[in-house]
């Protein structure tokens, strides 16, 4: 028997939801639909099958209470940032975060102010002796 792969990443409608989610630590598929803002036309029925997609992909899990499900985010926004951004760094940049940083910083008009936070982040990490 074939076992799934978790997914790692979100399709972009998949996020959009999923940051609804984060920003409201939980929602029915009303709540979540009320939050996509008014030129965003889904239908409920739309919004319920995502929201139970993003469960099968265990995204969210959901409780039942009465007819209605509540749906919460099964991880953090800082956790899928992070292994998105591993994800991105072992596909596109051969494993080499290096590259990552360096097409971000070259590619991007940074400003000083800008460069001198990433500066000041590199500094820190640094003088606590991570690696």
């Amino acid at each position: 028997m074939r076992t799934k792969k978790k997914p790692e990443m979100l399709t972009e409608v998949e996020l959009e939801f999923m940051s609804r989610l984060w920003e409201l630590g939980e929602g029915t598929v009303r709540d979540v639909l009320d939050t996509l803002g008014e030129g965003r036309k889904l239908a409920y029925t739309s919004a319920a099958t995502i929201l139970r997609i993003l469960e099968q992909k265990q995204f969210v899990t959901s409780t039942k209470q009465g007819k209605t499900f509540t749906y919460r985010p099964a991880l953090t926004k800082d956790l899928y940032q992070s292994r998105s951004l591993r994800n991105l760094s072992e596909k596109l940049f051969d494993n080499t975060p290096v590259s990552l940083v360096a097409r971000l910083v070259d590619d991007n008009d940074l400003s000083e102010e800008a460069l001198d936070e990433i500066r000041a982040l590199l500094d820190r990490r640094l003088r606590n002796g991570k690696s």
